[in-house]
C-alpha cells in the first residue's frame, strides 16, 4: 500500500516504516497496538535519527513513551487522525493545595485582571525532544509556554514576549544588556504587575545577577524561572516553576531580581531567591538551585506565598510603580575568572596581561589562597593595572584573608577580598563595574559596595 506521508515518519525506515506506511498511520495518530501478550494505546512519536528500525514508539496516556519490537506486534491501527492538541485534564498545581480561584487567601487575583510580562528567552523550559539528534534543543516561544500552562490565565493576563530563543551557554554580556533594555522598556509601560523571564537553568544566575546591578530601584519583581527537565517529558517542572514565579510576582510586596525553582525533588514547593545569591547546585535534579548564605526569600506552596522572616535585613526595595528605575547596563568582558588548583599554571596570569583584561577573579582555596608560586605573577598583574579580586571556590561561608600567612601576603600584593560573594556573581559583577567606572579607584568601589544584597549582611549558622 502506498501511503502519501510515509515520507513524515521522522526516523523510522525499512521494515517499521513498511508497517506504519501499510496501515496508513502518521505520526501524531492515536494508536492501538496489540500484542499477544498486552494492548497499548497512544500516540505514535517520531524516532531518533540514529535508532535501529525494529521498534515503534507511542506516547501513552501517562506521558511516557514506550518502544515496542516490531516483532511482537500482532496489529497496528489508527483509531484517531494526528493531533497537536495539549491533551486536557485535571492539572494538579501543587501536592493538597487549591486552585487560586477557590482560596479564601487567593487576594481575588482573577478579579483584579493582573497582567504579566513573559518574556522567552529559551533555555530547557521552551525546549522538546529534538528526535532527529535525541538531544533536547529550544523550539517553543513564549507564547507556546503560555499555550502550554492555560492554567496560567487563572492567575493573570499573561503577555507573552518571544525575545530569545538561545541556549543559556550562548548567552554572552551583550545579551544580558539586550534582556535589560526589554525589561526596562516594559517597566516603563507600567501596565505590569511583575516580569517573568524564561531562561535556561545553566547560566541562570549568572544573568540574575547580571539584571540585578543593570537593573537597580526597581518598581516591580522581575522573576527568572527555568525547568531542569524539558516541557514534554512527564517529570517536567516547567509548569510549576512558572506558576510559582507567577505567584511570587503578584504577591511579593518587595522589588528586584529574584529566581524561582523547585524548593525539593517533589512538587510541593517553589523557593524563590535573590538574584545575586543563588546558584546551581546540581546537574539535574529539580531542586537545583539553592540561596547560598542565606534562605530563599520566599516559598509558594501553592497560591500560598511565605516572605522568609529575614527578609526585612535584606536591601530591597518596596514594590512603587512611582520608583524610578536606576538603568545601568553596560557590561565590560574584560574580566577573567580563575578557578586555583594543586597544580595551577600561572602564566594564565601572564596571559590575561598581555591579552587586555582587565580585572581576574580568583576563585581561591578555604579562606581565600593561592599557592605561593602564583604571588609573583599576581603581583606582576597589579602592577601592570589589573584589578586582583578575591572569592572562594567554597560554595558556603566568607573569606577572610589575616587568618594565614598566604592570605595576608595577597592582600600586601593589593589583591582585594570580596567577603562571601559568590565567584560567578563576582564575575558578573566586575564585568558590570569595569564598565561604569572611569577609573580603577571608581571599580573598586563599585567591587566593595553591596548593591544588589551580593554581600551578605550575616550568615546563618
Amino acid at each position: 500500500m502506498s501511503f502519501e506521508n510515509s515520507d513524515k515518519l521522522t526516523g523510522y525506515k525499512e521494515r517499521s516504516k513498511e508497517l506504519l506506511s501499510e496501515n496508513a498511520i502518521a505520526l501524531g495518530d492515536m494508536v492501538v497496538i496489540k500484542t499477544d501478550e498486552n494492548e497499548f494505546t497512544g500516540l505514535l512519536m517520531p524516532r531518533y535519527e540514529s535508532s535501529d528500525n525494529n521498534h515503534i514508539v507511542i506516547k501513552l496516556s501517562n506521558g511516557y513513551n514506550i518502544g515496542i519490537s516490531i516483532t511482537k506486534i500482532r496489529t497496528i491501527t489508527r483509531t484517531e487522525k494526528q493531533t497537536t492538541s495539549r491533551q486536557e485534564g485535571p492539572f494538579k498545581l501543587f501536592e493538597g493545595q487549591k486552585n487560586i480561584h477557590n482560596s479564601k487567601n487567593s487576594n481575588n487575583i482573577l478579579k483584579t485582571k493582573f497582567k504579566i510580562a513573559l518574556i522567552g528567552t529559551g533555555g530547557t523550559i521552551a525546549s522538546k525532544i529534538n528526535y532527529r539528534t535525541g538531544g533536547v534543543s529550544a523550539v517553543l516561544s513564549a507564547s507556546d509556554i503560555y499555550g502550554s500552562v492555560p492554567e496560567l490565565k487563572n492567575y493573570a493576563l499573561i503577555e507573552p514576549d518571544a525575545f530569545l530563543n538561545e541556549a543559556s551557554e550562548n548567552l554572552r554580556p551583550a545579551d544580558w544588556t539586550a534582556i535589560a533594555h526589554r525589561i526596562k522598556d516594559k517597566v516603563a509601560a507600567k501596565k505590569y504587575q511583575g516580569i517573568i523571564v524564561s531562561h535556561g537553568t545553566d547560566t541562570m544566575h549568572y544573568t540574575s545577577a547580571a539584571l540585578s546591578f543593570a537593573l537597580q530601584k526597581l518598581s516591580i519583581p522581575v522573576v527568572l524561572v527555568g525547568a531542569q527537565r524539558s516541557s514534554d517529558r512527564p517529570s517536567s517542572d516547567a509548569a510549576l516553576n512558572l506558576l510559582g514565579a507567577v505567584v511570587f510576582a503578584l504577591k511579593a510586596q518587595v522589588s528586584g531580581v529574584f529566581v524561582c525553582m523547585h524548593a525539593g525533588p517533589s512538587d510541593d514547593v517553589i523557593s524563590c531567591h535573590l538574584g545575586t545569591r543563588v546558584r546551581k547546585n546540581h546537574t539535574s535534579r529539580r531542586d537545583a538551585f539553592e540561596s547560598i548564605d542565606t534562605p530563599p526569600i520566599a516559598l509558594m506552596r501553592g497560591e500560598i506565598m511565605e516572605m522568609n522572616a529575614q527578609a526585612e535585613s535584606f536591601s530591597l526595595n518596596k514594590r512603587d510603580e512611582t520608583e524610578e528605575i536606576k538603568f545601568k547596563p553596560d557590561f565590560d568582558k574584560r574580566v577573567l575568572l580563575l578557578k586555583y588548583y594543586p597544580g595551577f599554571e600561572p602564566a594564565f596570569i601572564d596571559y590575561a596581561i598581555t591579552t587586555g583584561y582587565r580585572a581576574i577573579i580568583l576563585e581561591g582555596t578555604g579562606l581565600g589562597h593561592v599557592g605561593k608560586e602564583t604571588l609573583p605573577l599576581i603581583r606582576k598583574a597589579i602592577e601592570s593595572g589589573i584589578l586582583v579580586f578575591m572569592t572562594s571556590q567554597c560554595i558556603w561561608g566568607r573569606i577572610r584573608m589575616t587568618v594565614y600567612e598566604t592570605g595576608r601576603d595577597l592582600l600586601d600584593a593589593g589583591v582585594i577580598p570580596l567577603s562571601n560573594m559568590l565567584a560567578e556573581t563576582a564575575t558578573v559583577k566586575a564585568m558590570w563595574a569595569l564598565a561604569n567606572s572611569d577609573s580603577p579607584k571608581m571599580m573598586v568601589k563599585l567591587m566593595k559596595q553591596n548593591i544588589a544584597n551580593e554581600i551578605s549582611i550575616s550568615i546563618p549558622i
